[in-house]
């Protein structure tokens, strides 16, 4: 048996402008996908995906003919069809991938629930690449696509500054053959203890996010600029009272870009603290400062889940 593993992740700064250049910070959480991979004799591919309580909450089997990946005909669900499609790409970039007279069985298991947008689909899409031998930035560019900060995450077990080199302010001189940009950074304040990670109970698309961004960007090189200097100060911070400050004007700047309202205002704006939305607004995770425990707070609102930093992150 061979096994693979890849973490979680959240985007801190730089939502949708890291599509576009800007430098992001991004943390890969405690939370992550395990893939386990086990050799059979019959020539085919059967996929059994469990959930955080070890539960199935999807399986199909695939025939392998000639080396090649065959459409199941068991299960014509979306998630079947994605994930054919996936196995299908794994084989335009590695031949070899399915060259064997045997066959696998694959297990993945979660760690975290499907709704809370930790990256179910970047886990996966990395866990798949290591199993293939295949670059997973690429594979993500052939399947869901978006910028590959989540696939960073998934091999990170630390902070790090995510950016596209090639689209900063879609620049010519940009090299191809050197498409981003990843340092591991130490993102470890002493104001740890008033961090919170609360979930609005709902699971956010991303691609129909950042579909929502395109048609609103233009003229973007002011806010990257300014998108760099915040995610460099949040850093740096020293004091809660400076990280709030930088959080405040984030949101400000992509409710702007995305002509909505930041959550606090929306739900929470009677808060006493910031919250900053993480990733594609409205669902999933977002972060909360507080200076006293908000957990009796959100429960009293309706949201159950609710993480300090050290319960979430590497």
């Amino acid at each position: 048996m061979k096994s693979y593993y890849s973490s979680g992740k959240l985007l801190l700064t730089g939502e949708y402008v890291v599509l576009d250049g800007a430098i992001a910070l991004a943390l890969p959480t405690r939370y992550g996908q395990h893939l386990r991979v086990e050799v059979i004799e019959d020539s085919k591919l059967i996929w059994i995906s469990k959930d955080e309580k070890e539960a199935v909450w999807f399986e199909d089997e695939f025939e392998i003919k000639n080396n090649t990946i065959v459409c199941s005909s068991r299960n014509t669900s979306e998630i079947s069809i994605q994930l054919f499609k996936i196995l299908q790409a794994v084989q335009q970039l590695n031949p070899n991938f399915l060259n064997t007279n045997n066959g696998f069985k694959v297990t993945t298991l979660l760690e975290f629930p499907k709704n809370w947008g930790l990256g179910t689909s970047s886990t996966l899409i990395n866990n798949i690449a290591l199993w293939a031998k295949v670059n997973p930035f690429t594979l993500l560019e052939m399947t869901f696509g978006g910028s590959g900060y989540d696939i960073a995450c998934a091999q990170y077990h630390t902070g790090i500054t995510y950016q596209l080199v090639q689209n900063i302010l879609n620049s010519p001189k940009a090299k191809t053959d050197n498409k981003r940009i990843i340092k591991p950074v130490d993102f470890n304040p002493e104001f740890k203890a008033h961090l919170y990670f609360v979930h609005l109970n709902k699971k956010q698309n991303s691609r129909a996010g950042i579909a929502q961004y395109r048609k609103n960007s233009s003229h973007l090189a002011k806010v990257i600029s300014e998108i760099n200097s915040i995610t460099n100060k949040i850093m740096t911070c020293e004091t809660l009272d400076d990280f709030n400050n930088c959080i405040e004007k984030h949101e400000l700047i992509i409710s702007k870009i995305i002509k909505k309202e930041p959550i606090k205002k929306l739900f929470f704006s009677d808060f006493k603290g910031s919250i900053k939305s993480l990733g594609a607004w409205g669902g999933d995770f977002v972060l909360a400062t507080s200076k006293t425990d908000p957990k009796s707070y959100f429960k009293n609102k309706g949201f159950e889940t609710i993480l300090s930093f050290d319960e979430m992150i590497n």
